[in-house]
């Protein structure tokens, strides 16, 4: 497209006969933001191709064959860069490090201007700020960064009664890469001069230009629906459509990407949305900060539906839905390799719509055009309230591609939400957040600091697991800040428990598995209260099942089955709990440690609805095979048709629950190694990286990578001389691992043996995941023991074994 699909009131239907837009039958139309690029030149022997585009053209991202390529970026010591960096309230002094003097001595002032640095991590390990270099001094030494980002992320006001912190990272902090130059390119990587109208690739080693489909975005907003809150858009209905190849690119702005958490971010002064906490006072309300933009949005909208979609390929959020939206359906979608969030719902600027004194913020920010004359005739109260959204039966994986502190779903401020049944996995930050940083000022002893509208939410039978791949310090559901308005007995004063809880949160029958860095499965953080936990399950799942820091409190933790603990609140302790009936199952549960009622209840098409869109079966979790005659299979894409094998013989009496989980019969001495979907070689068995009888030195886990591992998982080095070893019963060992331009040797040693250098860099330059790195030849019968060590490469890649 050339513009923006707009809708407005006139494209409405009417009540029951929505206007809607379908794919045809066995077509799959894709509402595409991008031009291919073609008329592609090499440049002399680099490897490095250019084409001709508009010289107008701006975008963050480029996809090749479907996929997002990196832009081109490199670490700094890969730069050669010292480090030996010293931080102002500038930016940086680098006169100590000749070749970071060199480099950027290299470049036009343009080019510099250019470049970005990546701080995973700098504002809290939640987060991952990116600023942009401003200028480069030759005579002073020095790199002045952009503003407002730098403030914003070095020297961030601090606030009063805070129950929870915003951090400001040091200003000699390193980034931990340097992206967006041309000098930069490497394998697989990309630059976008904009103003020389030219666009440069270097493909990965085997891949030939003329074969590659290269999409280069040039919209920013795909689909954008909105009338007024006196007349909205309504009634209309998207189905079996793909939106993609969009991109966002405030955050390549002199604001860059403050990051605060769950990709809220400072755009302003470095007091923004503090309200009367901070000296000088900040924006108001308080939490007013800025949200991601979404490719899909929907504002002062009714009866809106989206089914049976794909979300794909996106620069920015999936799907966004604010100002004024009542009763939106949101079933049986996909949304995958987005940038940043897949769904946000409500606006950081509208706590309370009712108050006069948001309107004008309202109207600035949570409406796509906020300085229209038709938002300035709207009349803000009720109306605008965001209300009745449903968001049911979709699978959410593989986002937050660019900005890693994305949660899955982001709800702010809402009534009768319900968020059920929907399979969230291989995320980098949280899975389901409610109330993100609202709750700031808010505990017991200052619980009316920062109030809201939020009323009768529900997240249900959701499942999630794999999630916290990348960032630290969150959940499968987290949640902050008020989630109910009180209800009063028949004095005026008293709260009615009973009734206030009744349009609390309710966060019941959801499953979350696997997420070994969460702090609380269910997290209850800053300021939260007047949440019902009930009916949950949570197994391999971190340090603590439930609980959190300085909430204000009114919870209730009933019947839940948690492997970890509850009630854990080591900042400060919230009001009131209340636990009772919760049963305690071991980490890694079998069968009977869970009501299969629990099981079948959760997941995309639990329910009535059938989602017309599946992801490729896969398995996450099994549970203890030893001594058992069945097991609890769990993962992704599982249908009533699903094979099953144990080694190379299919299994029969499978019973499929849901989408999530399988009933496996097993005979005795039967492996997890050997539960698959696909045949294996006859008389082996296959060990995943995470099986206990392998032993690590300087490994670290990685779980959630999309890529294709098995399990969905690996263990990596960094360090030359790291170890993996593994003792084992049999004739022959496979090593698997990746194959990618970032990997470099291995050695392989067996029993006490001569060293067999292995490389791990692909012949084609193109990423293989989950492959045979390494089989030894025959063996004796008998034990043996296999140590892998790394020897040379950025990184190393441990996938597990075949025995």
């Amino acid at each position: 497209m050339s513009s923006t699909w707009s809708l407005g009131p006139a494209d409405s239907g009417t009540p029951g006969h929505p206007v809607v837009w379908k794919s045809a039958p066995g077509a799959h139309p894709v509402i595409s933001g991008a031009s291919q690029i073609t008329g592609w030149t090499q440049r002399g022997s680099s490897g490095v191709w250019s084409a001709p585009v508009p010289g107008t053209s701006d975008s963050r991202q480029l996809y090749v064959g479907g996929h997002e390529a990196p832009i081109a970026q490199a670490t700094p010591a890969s730069l050669g860069f010292r480090g030996s960096w010293t931080g102002s309230s500038t930016g940086y002094t680098i006169s100590g490090d000749q070749a970071a003097m060199a480099w950027f001595g290299s470049l036009t002032a343009s080019q510099v201007a250019g470049v970005e640095f990546d701080y995973p991590g700098g504002n809290g390990p939640w987060t991952e700020s990116r600023c942009r270099v401003a200028s480069f001094s030759a005579a002073a030494g020095t790199l002045k960064m952009s503003q407002p980002c730098w403030t914003d992320v070095t020297a961030r006001a601090s606030f009063a009664q805070g129950s929870g912190g915003l951090p400001s990272m040091s200003t000699s902090t390193m980034p931990a890469l340097v992206e967006n130059a041309q000098a930069l390119l490497g394998s697989g990587q990309w630059f976008l001069d904009g103003a020389g109208g030219t666009l440069y690739y270097k493909p990965s080693a085997g891949r030939q230009m003329s074969a590659l489909d290269v999409e280069l975005p040039h919209l920013e907003s795909l689909v954008r629906g909105a009338g007024t809150l006196a007349a909205p858009v309504h009634d209309i209905t998207f189905s079996g459509l793909q939106f993609s190849y969009a991109t966002w690119n405030a955050p390549s702005t002199a604001s860059g990407f403050a990051d605060v958490q769950s990709n809220l971010r400072m755009t302003d002064a470095n007091n923004q949305g503090m309200c009367t906490f901070s000296t000088p006072a900040g924006s108001c309300p308080w939490g007013s900060l800025t949200q991601p933009l979404a490719n899909v949005s929907f504002t002062a909208s009714k009866n809106i539906t989206l089914t049976g979609n794909r979300f794909a390929e996106l620069g920015g959020a999936g799907l966004s839905v604010m100002y004024g939206a009542t009763n939106t359906l949101i079933q049986g979608n996909e949304f995958t390799d987005t940038a940043s969030t897949a769904i946000l719902l409500g606006c950081t600027y509208d706590p309370l719509p009712t108050d006069p004194s948001e309107a004008a913020g309202i109207k600035k920010n949570c409406t796509p055009d906020g300085a229209a004359d038709r938002y300035d005739r709207d009349a803000i109260g009720t109306n605008e309230i965001l209300t009745g959204t449903t968001v049911a039966d979709n699978v959410i994986h593989h986002i937050g591609t660019d900005y890693s502190s994305a949660s899955g779903i982001t709800l702010l401020f809402s009534q009768h939400t319900t968020i059920t049944r929907n399979n969230l996995y291989d995320l980098p930050y949280t899975g389901i957040t409610a109330g993100v940083v609202q709750g700031h000022v808010d505990q017991a002893t200052t619980p009316q600091n920062s109030t809201n509208i939020n009323s009768s939410n529900t997240i249900s039978d959701n499942i999630l697991h794999d999630y916290l791949s990348v960032r630290s310090d969150g959940g499968a559901i987290y949640v902050e800040g008020h989630q109910a308005q009180y209800v009063f007995q028949a004095d005026g004063k008293t709260v009615d428990p009973v009734q206030t809880l009744a349009n609390g949160l309710q966060v019941t029958g959801n499953i979350a598995y696997d997420g070994p860095s969460t702090n609380f499965t269910y997290y209850d953080d800053a300021g939260s209260e007047w949440v019902n936990w009930q009916g949950n399950v949570a197994f391999g799942a971190g340090d603590s099942a439930q609980g959190g820091c300085s909430p204000t409190g009114h919870f209730w933790i009933t019947g839940n089955y948690f492997s970890a603990g509850i009630q854990s609140y080591p900042c400060a302790q919230p009001v009131d709990t209340h636990a009772s009936g919760n049963t305690t199952i071991p980490a890694t549960p079998k069968p009977a440690d869970l009501p299969s009622a629990l099981l079948r209840a959760a997941g995309a098409g639990s329910g009535s609805f059938t989602p017309v869109l599946s992801v490729p079966a896969s398995i996450f979790y099994v549970s203890p095979t030893a001594d058992a005659t069945q097991v609890l299979v769990a993962g992704e894409g599982f249908g009533p048709a699903t094979p099953v094998y144990i080694g190379t013989a299919a299994v029969g009496d499978v019973t499929h629950l849901s989408s999530g989980f399988m009933l496996v019969p097993v005979p005795a001495g039967t492996s997890a190694g050997q539960i698959s979907l696909t045949p294996q070689v006859p008389g082996s068995i296959r060990l995943n990286d995470d099986d206990s009888t392998v032993t690590y030195s300087g490994f670290a886990y990685a779980g959630g990578r999309s890529y294709g591992d098995y399990r969905n998982d690996v263990h990596y080095a960094t360090d030359n001389g790291s170890t993996a070893s593994l003792t084992f019963t049999g004739t022959t060992i496979t090593v698997y691992g990746e194959q990618y331009t970032d990997q470099g040797n291995i050695g392989v040693s067996i029993d006490g043996g001569p060293r067999q250098v292995v490389s791990t860099l692909p012949s084609d330059g193109a990423r293989h995941a989950n492959v045979a790195v390494y089989t030894s030849g025959p063996l004796s019968s008998g034990t043996h023991t296999i140590v892998v060590t790394k020897l040379s490469g950025q990184y190393s890649t441990l996938d597990g074994f075949t025995v």
